[in-house]
């Protein structure tokens, strides 16, 4: 008697190859997802630590003594203010001075005397520093930007 392949029981080569291919095709999709979830948290946990940096850069800054800025064409047109330690490594703080150029100097930021009304540094070819300095901070890590923080320093 000659049986029937309807009636042979397991599965065809066919089915088992396009099994496998759905169940590889999952899983690379899987691993994609958890690529990207650890690429976040990498780049959350930088930006947070960034920010950290900044903000105590900045409270540190403004917690010294005020330094008035000479003027009149005198130099140096900026405060110099001592920076935070203990920054991690790979991450560096910079400061704006009174160019507007960004500037890493290895133990200070700057304070640029500032023009509220003009949203600009006071000219200090004219005037004197008004008691208000602008201090501007970029946070970078391995030579990237991360985060910028802008703030001011009153003469009190």
């Amino acid at each position: 008697m000659i049986r029937s392949m309807k009636r042979e029981k397991g599965f065809a080569l066919i089915e088992v190859i396009i099994a496998i291919a759905l169940l590889g095709i999952i899983a690379a999709g899987f691993l994609m997802a958890l690529s990207g979830v650890s690429k976040a948290l990498v780049l959350a946990d930088e930006r947070t630590t960034a920010e950290s940096l900044a903000r105590s850069q900045m409270e540190y800054a403004k917690d010294q003594d005020y330094i008035t800025v000479p003027g009149e064409g005198v130099g140096p047109y900026e405060a110099s203010y001592q920076k935070i330690s203990g920054i991690p490594g790979g991450y560096t703080i910079w400061s704006e001075d009174y160019s507007g150029t960004i500037v890493e100097v290895e133990d200070i930021i700057y304070g640029v005397p500032w023009d509220s009304q003009a949203y600009q540094p006071v000219d200090l070819d004219i005037d004197t520093d008004s008691g208000l300095q602008r201090i501007y901070l970029v946070i970078q890590h391995n030579g990237e930007d991360v985060i910028t923080l802008e703030s001011y320093k009153v003469d009190r």
